[in-house]
C-alpha cells in the first residue's frame, strides 16, 4: 500500500434507482471491452467507492461522465454536484456533450454554470481496427461539424477527455495540433487491449507520435486483459512505455472505478502502479499520483506533504 496522497483522476459514480444510463440500464446488454459487466449493474456511490479503496490515501477525484441519456446531459452535472456537496466527492468532473449536435454551445455553457465542471468527454466515432480507419468519417475527429464543436471547448475554458483506440491517434494529433489552446487528456493509456509484439509496437508508435504534441496528456488506467489477471508482469510494459512517451509530468494514475473492478481491486492496481514505478523517485510518484491530475483537472486542494 502507497502512504502517498492520491488523485484518483479517473472514476464513476452511479444510481440506476434515479438515473438513467442506457448501457448500464437496457437489455441486451452492449458489446463491451472488458467482456460480461453485469457485476458492475448495480448503484456505485461514494460509500461504495470509499470501502474499494479502503486505507488509501484518496485525497480527491475527478469524476468522468458515464455514457448518461444523452438527451439530458446536464442533469448528470447537476447529480454530480449534488453529491459531492452531500459526500466531499468527487472533487470536480468531467461532463458529457455531444461534440457534433447543433446545440453543444448551450450544453457547454450550462455545464460550466457549475462549479466543479472542469472538462468534456464525447467519445468520437472510432473504427474497430487499424485497417479500418475511415478519414473524415461522421462523428470522428475528421468530421468538420465535431471539430467545430471541439473548437468551442477553448471560449468555455474546458479541457477534453479523449477515449478511442490508438489507431486514431494520428488524429488526435493534428487536432491537438490544430487548437494548442485545447488541454487533450488521452484516456485509459490509449486502449492498449492487443498484447502481441505487434499490436504493441503499434500502440507505441501511436503514443510516441501523439505525445510530441505539448497540450497532450495521458491517464494510466484501463489496461485490464479480459480473461487474464492484473498483474504487473502483464502491465509493466505499457505502464512504462507510456511514462516514456508522455514524461512523468504528463501522466496519471488512475483506477478507473468501479469498472476496472471488473478486472482487479484499487488495492491490486495501485499496489500494482507502485511496484511498477518502484525506482522513480518519491517527486516523480507524487506527480504521478497526485499532482499531474491536481495541475490538469484544476483541483483547489492544499498541496501534498
Amino acid at each position: 500500500m502507497t502512504s502517498l496522497p492520491i488523485i484518483d483522476a479517473h472514476q464513476h459514480f452511479w444510481d440506476l434507482e434515479r438515473n438513467y444510463l442506457p448501457w448500464l440500464c437496457d437489455e441486451p446488454m452492449i458489446p463491451f471491452r472488458y467482456g460480461d459487466y453485469s457485476a458492475i449493474r448495480r448503484n456505485y456511490l461514494p460509500e461504495d467507492y470509499r470501502r474499494d479503496t479502503g486505507s488509501y490515501r484518496v485525497v480527491g477525484s475527478v469524476f468522468i461522465e458515464t455514457e448518461w441519456d444523452p438527451a439530458t446531459p446536464v442533469q448528470e452535472t447537476r447529480w454530480v454536484h449534488e453529491l459531492a456537496e452531500r459526500d466531499g466527492l468527487p472533487s470536480v468532473m468531467v461532463a458529457q456533450a455531444r461534440l457534433d449536435q447543433p446545440d453543444v454551445d448551450d450544453v457547454l455553457a450550462a455545464h460550466c454554470a457549475y462549479s466543479r465542471t472542469r472538462g468534456i468527454r464525447h467519445k468520437p466515432r472510432a473504427a474497430p481496427s487499424p485497417n479500418k480507419v475511415e478519414t473524415g468519417a461522421p462523428g470522428s475527429m475528421g468530421d468538420p461539424t465535431w471539430r467545430r464543436g471541439f473548437a468551442r471547448l477553448a471560449a468555455h475554458g474546458l479541457s477534453f477527455d479523449l477515449q478511442c483506440p490508438w489507431w486514431h491517434f494520428h488524429e488526435a494529433a493534428d487536432l491537438a495540433a490544430s487548437h494548442p489552446d485545447i488541454q487533450i487528456i488521452i484516456n485509459h493509456t490509449g486502449l492498449p487491449a492487443d498484447r502481441s509484439e505487434a499490436g504493441l509496437r503499434g500502440w507505441r508508435h501511436a503514443m510516441s507520435a501523439v505525445a510530441q504534441q505539448p497540450n497532450v496528456a495521458v491517464k494510466i488506467s484501463g489496461i485490464g486483459v479480459p480473461g487474464s489477471p492484473w498483474t504487473v508482469e502483464l502491465n509493466r510494459r505499457v505502464v512504462l512505455e507510456t511514462i516514456d512517451c508522455f514524461g512523468v509530468e504528463r501522466c496519471m494514475f488512475a483506477s478507473n472505478f468501479p469498472v476496472d473492478s471488473l478486472v482487479a481491486s484499487f488495492a491490486t492496481l495501485f499496489d500494482g502502479f507502485m511496484t511498477i514505478t518502484d525506482s522513480f523517485s518519491e517527486a516523480e510518484r507524487l506527480k504521478l499520483f497526485h499532482d499531474n491530475a491536481r495541475h490538469f483537472y484544476r483541483i483547489d486542494l492544499p498541496a501534498a506533504g
